[in-house]
């Protein structure tokens, strides 16, 4: 069978390629087309257009790069025509991929999503374009689905695949040493935040002496981004593509709101997370936004498990006292591992999420019309 899939993320490109290798268990004949990265395609899949080329953040570098947006979108259709797949599977990225599955379900190929659009934070009308659009919804977090229900639209829980990449990480020493207590600094994955939150990451980094100091480098980013940002500081190191390995050897971590948030948490680091956009798309978000907190394991909790800094709450005061309270007190360390224990039991379901919605997408390619 042939399956196009569109993942416009690091995160998605990492759950997409765990899907890929559970699907080529199911389909061993299978040919995969898609939009990712690196990790896709080592699993097997052609990859057309990288994901570093798709990441627009914010209202204002989505309107500065309206025309690229809209020559991806009209290429993305024409190679999806010129290549029938069976199944075209979406992978997180809902600005994008929205669009292209109304399209698709309208030119009469079979769609699949895996990771919702967060429609429980914001967009809710997207439930009814979700619903008739996208044939099997895969979701991974426990509220998720009674979430839809309320709407009978029936999807598909298949658990969270970040607990099986855990799994694994654990059962693995860390590439990586220390000779001292170790601060994560994880700015994201898009050139704008990077831009926006390494340098005040930084300023509190030098801070805190006693702390050896690794930047997470994204996979897809060049060298050059982070190291006109660090401009020649010796007491930082650049480490790319080994923020697992980062991570576990950390003793604290400031991460950028986004999947990290959860990774690091799963790895049971004491974080801070910190957030800023522009000040149009802050406002826009702000007020369209129905979850209290913007941190996943602060959501999946529903209470605030690790502080949140965001657009005018990041300064470097409220920095530096945050992570105070996460490497100097013992009580906020313990009650935060406590709470990253519950988020693991939450999400654990059967561990076995790529492989669950492989088969769902092997099922749909295989059905009947």
């Amino acid at each position: 069978m042939k399956y196009y899939i569109i993942a416009g993320e690091a995160s998605g490109d990492l759950h997409a390629a765990n899907l890929i290798k559970a699907l080529q268990q199911k389909d061993p004949e299978a040919r995969i087309r898609a939009w990712g990265g690196d990790l896709m395609h080592a699993a097997g899949a052609d990859i057309v257009k990288h994901y570093r080329d798709l990441a627009f953040m914010g209202l204002v570098e989505v309107l500065k790069h309206l025309g690229t947006i809209l020559k991806n979108i009209s290429f993305c259709k024409s190679d999806i025509q010129a290549f029938q797949p069976d199944v075209v599977l979406f992978v997180d990225y809902p600005g994008f991929n929205m669009r292209i599955a109304k399209w698709a379900h309208q030119q009469g190929f079979r769609t699949a999503y895996y990771i919702s659009p967060t429609v429980w934070a914001w967009k809710e009308n997207r439930v009814h374009h979700i619903n008739k659009y996208v044939d099997e919804m895969m979701v991974i977090l426990p509220f998720e689905k009674p979430f839809y229900a309320k709407y009978n639209y029936p999807v598909h829980y298949v658990g969270h695949p970040l607990i099986e990449v855990m799994e694994a990480e654990l059962q693995k020493p860390s590439g990586l040493a220390k000779e001292k207590k170790m601060l994560a600094l994880l700015p994201g994955s898009r050139t704008q935040e990077i831009k926006k939150l390494l340098p005040l990451m930084l300023e509190v980094a030098a801070t805190m002496p006693d702390y050896e100091v690794l930047i997470a480098q994204a996979p897809a980013q060049n060298e050059a981004l982070y190291e006109a940002i660090i401009n020649g500081n010796n007491a930082v190191s650049l480490v790319k593509g080994k923020t697992y390995d980062i991570l576990k050897i950390a003793d604290a971590a400031i991460v950028a709101s986004g999947t990290a948030t959860l990774e690091t948490a799963l790895l049971g680091v004491p974080q801070v997370v910190v957030y800023k956009t522009s000040p149009l798309t802050f406002k826009i978000v702000k007020a369209m936004a129905k979850t209290e907190y913007v941190a996943l394991p602060n959501i999946i909790l529903g209470k605030l498990a690790v502080v949140e800094l965001l657009q005018n709450d990041f300064t470097l005061s409220s920095l530096q006292q945050a992570m105070a309270d996460i490497t100097v007190n013992r009580d906020n360390i313990d009650r935060m591992q406590t709470d990253y224990s519950k988020v693991w039991q939450m999400l654990v379901h059967d561990g076995k999420a790529s492989e669950n919605a492989a088969g769902i997408v092997f099922d749909l390619a295989t059905r009947q019309k």
